[in-house]
């Protein structure tokens, strides 16, 4: 064994480092955080989309048969407007030949408008009983509505049965429809209408507990005389006799602006009008019935009721006395309500359009592969394909170490069983755990070391190139065992004078447990449907650390590995690239790697590498407009690279968002059928990519559970890479625990 110390120089306190590192990862948290709020931020709009278009939790109508003895029966056969006065139920009837026009569920952009333009045209007023999740989504209608002299009056915020609701529940159900009306209009109102309610007679004990509470908060429930029944959608002319009220009496009549198709309604409504009229009937709000019924001396209802710290206050003295206006907390506290369910309805589509954007090319992306993964299968595994003369001189091999000792005796041992001529240079970055005198220790006839001070990877990488013998230098990790034939397997292509680097196969030595599982179908996945289909395209983007050969010239050419970035790997293979130089992948060489035993080492590896590859990606981006053959993969390569390993993943979690969205709020069923297609198109891909690498198929039974956890995990690290790129943030290459647990190749199966 030979031992080469050249000058060391003066080396870094270890003290200095650990500040150094502990700086740099104090610099990430605050991009960290970043990238999960920006998370939570596009869950919270879901959510907030999900819960103002669908019912969650709501509306169980599965009790029947309700008795009424607990309502009073002058409540059960008085007027259609129930007031608490005082804490006493009292009821008011709408007078004679007098109508208090009602309209239920909406706004709706499509109908509402054209019944306010019917009524204005009439001088018509009415009340109309909203729904909270509509006036967030339209508050614009409301505004013209209010504006416009009509009143407004609560109809739940996602339209529940609230007969059947928790008191906390009806409670929320009345707060958010006011903070909607808030910060619609700027009011709120003492006027609720009970969704599915109908005259007082159908009160029952499961309702009437509802609206005594309600009444002791200082609404006042409004119900029904007459229905039109317009739901049902059985004609204009019906909907005009249903709405009519017998013998010339007043009623509060029941219309529909929303909830459904209401063209009928819109037809209805003006003949509806003008027959009143010519029967001499006038039209007024809830409001002014309460105020004719004060003048003749009835109980004015809700007017002057004083409410809870939650619940309406002041008086009414007009058409609109229901209305409040809103100030302080209520009135801000809408606004941002308003505001919020607008950029979720903008955000919402958009996603939505991302998502069938992503979901094609992810497909794509599957189809792609597997078409090009098998033709170069075909290709490589003729009969008479052959890169050339078979390659027999001996070959560098250079083995960068820091902090190795788990590994480093494993790693030089496979290397002694090369059925290829090679000499070893193990380049010691500074280590401190004795990995050096590890390696001096073996007594390997052919192994260098060459101590240096610590500089980083690419900075030993380039050492070793500078001090190999032979014109072709194989470069792989500390934590690494090669095959006996990996070596030879790894060198043939460059009997290609064309070829400049050839990319291995790199495998998961610990895979027995979950995380080394979920590791080991993606490498093989990786390494047998991308690299085969980048390999076709002459756009290999990267050539991997743990196992990757280079001609010694075409490195030195390049400038050596750089420490631009903190993907050497990818920024050297697209360097290879734009000096003319082909690349191309080995997949019978292959290499034995110890895969992040934990989630922490995980998130920071992968995390380095995505971060890492978009410095390269940017440090090249020049290539894009490079001509002739060392242009091709700026064509080629970078597009596909950028659009599969950047924008695709970021956006990747639209699919997951979506489908979870869909489940809770949309339709289960088929929510469900829709990912398990997609897990079944990448099982598909994931089981020829095993073929492909004669791998057992066992581990596939852990690829549901990588797409529900692993994956997450991996979208997280690259939106965290994305945010710390925008934000301009720099990363330390960063050491990664080993255990020295993979060892032979044989034992990795």
């Amino acid at each position: 064994m030979t031992t080469t110390t050249p000058s060391r120089g003066r080396r870094r306190a270890p003290s200095r480092m650990e500040r150094a590192a502990g700086k740099a990862a104090a610099l990430q948290r605050p991009r960290v955080i970043l990238a999960l709020l920006l998370l939570l931020a596009l869950i919270c709009v879901m959510l907030l989309d999900g819960y103002l278009r669908a019912e969650v939790g709501g509306d169980q109508r599965v009790r029947t048969g309700a008795s009424s003895s607990d309502v009073p029966d002058d409540v059960l056969d008085g007027g259609p407007i129930v007031t608490f006065r005082g804490g006493q139920a009292t009821t008011v009837s709408v007078p004679d030949k007098t109508i208090a026009l009602t309209f239920d569920d909406g706004p709706n952009p499509t109908w509402t408008p054209q019944v306010l333009a019917i009524l204005e045209k009439y001088d018509v007023p009415a009340t109309f009983f909203l729904v909270g999740s509509m006036v967030s989504r339209y508050p614009g209608i409301v505004r013209d509505m209010v504006d416009q002299g009509h009143e407004v009056g609560i109809h739940t915020f996602t339209h529940v049965d609230l007969s059947y609701q928790s008191d906390a529940r009806v409670r929320r159900e009345m707060e958010q429809t006011q903070l909607a009306l808030a910060g619609a209009a700027g009011i709120t109102t003492t006027l609720f209408r009970a969704p599915y309610s109908s005259e007082t007679d159908a009160i029952d004990n499961y309702s009437w507990p509802v609206y005594k509470k309600l009444g002791q908060d200082g609404y006042t429930s409004v119900f029904v005389d007459t229905d039109s029944d317009d739901w049902k959608r059985p004609g204009a002319s019906k909907i005009v006799q249903w709405a009519t009220p017998k013998k010339n009496k007043g009623a509060s009549v029941l219309f529909h602006d929303a909830g459904g198709e209401r063209s009928q309604t819109i037809k209805a409504l003006p003949k509806y009008i003008e027959k009143m009229r010519a029967k001499g009937y006038t039209f007024t709000t809830i409001s002014g019935v309460l105020e004719q019924g004060r003048g003749a001396g009835q109980q004015p209802g809700a007017g002057g009721t004083q409410s809870t710290a939650n619940g309406p206050q002041g008086t009414a003295n007009s058409l609109q006395a229901a209305h409040r206006e809103a100030t302080g907390a209520i009135l801000y506290e809408g606004k941002a309500l308003v505001a919020a369910v607008a950029v979720a309805e903008w955000a919402v589509p958009t996603l939505s359009v991302g998502l069938m954007v992503v979901g094609v090319a992810v497909m794509g992306r599957f189809g792609m592969m597997l078409v090009l993964a098998r033709r170069h299968y075909r290709r490589r595994n003729r009969r008479r394909f052959s890169w050339g003369p078979t390659v027999t001189r001996p070959v560098s091999v250079i083995v960068p170490a820091y902090n190795e000792k788990e590994c480093i005796a494993n790693t030089l041992n496979s290397l002694a069983q090369s059925t290829h001529p090679i000499e070893i240079i193990v380049v010691d970055d500074g280590s401190t755990d004795g990995t050096a005198e590890i390696a001096e220790s073996l007594g390997m006839p052919n192994v260098r070391v060459i101590r240096q001070a610590n500089a980083g990877k690419p900075a030993a990488l380039n050492n070793g190139v500078r001090n190999a013998a032979h014109d072709i230098v194989v470069m792989m990790d500390g934590d690494t065992v090669f095959e006996p034939d990996t070596v030879r397997q790894l060198v043939q292509p460059f009997a290609d004078p064309e070829v400049g680097a050839v990319a291995g196969n790199a495998k998961v030595g610990n895979r027995t447990t979950l995380i080394g599982a979920w590791q080991h179908i993606e490498y093989v996945m990786g390494f047998n449907l991308d690299r085969r289909m980048y390999d076709l395209l002459r756009c290999m983007p990267t050539i991997p650390g743990a196992i990757g050969a280079f001609r010694r010239e075409a490195v030195l050419q390049v400038g050596g590995m750089s420490e631009d970035t903190l993907a050497e790997d990818t920024d050297i293979t697209i360097a290879m690239h734009r000096a003319g130089r082909r690349v191309v992948y080995q997949e019978h060489a292959r290499a034995w790697t110890e895969a992040p035993g934990s989630l922490k080492q995980l998130w920071s590896q992968r995390y380095r590498w995505s971060y890492g590859t978009m410095q390269a990606l940017w440090k090249h981006r020049k290539s894009l407009t490079d001509k002739g053959p060392s242009g091709r993969f700026g064509r080629v390569g970078m597009p596909l690279v950028v659009l599969f390993q950047i924008v695709t993943p970021v956006f990747a979690p639209l699919i997951d968002v979506f489908t979870a969205y869909s489940m809770i709020f949309i339709d289960f069923k088929a929510a469900l059928l829709a990912w398990l297609a997609v897990l079944g198109v990448q099982l598909v891909c994931a089981a020829y990519a095993f073929r492909l690498d004669r791998e057992k198929y066992r581990y596939l039974l852990m690829m549901p559970l990588q797409q529900l956890a692993y994956r997450q995990m991996m979208y997280l690290v690259l939106i965290h890479s994305c945010v710390t790129a925008l934000t301009g943030g720099r990363l330390r290459w960063q050491k990664l625990k080993r255990t020295g647990e993979v060892g032979t190749p044989a034992g990795a199966g």
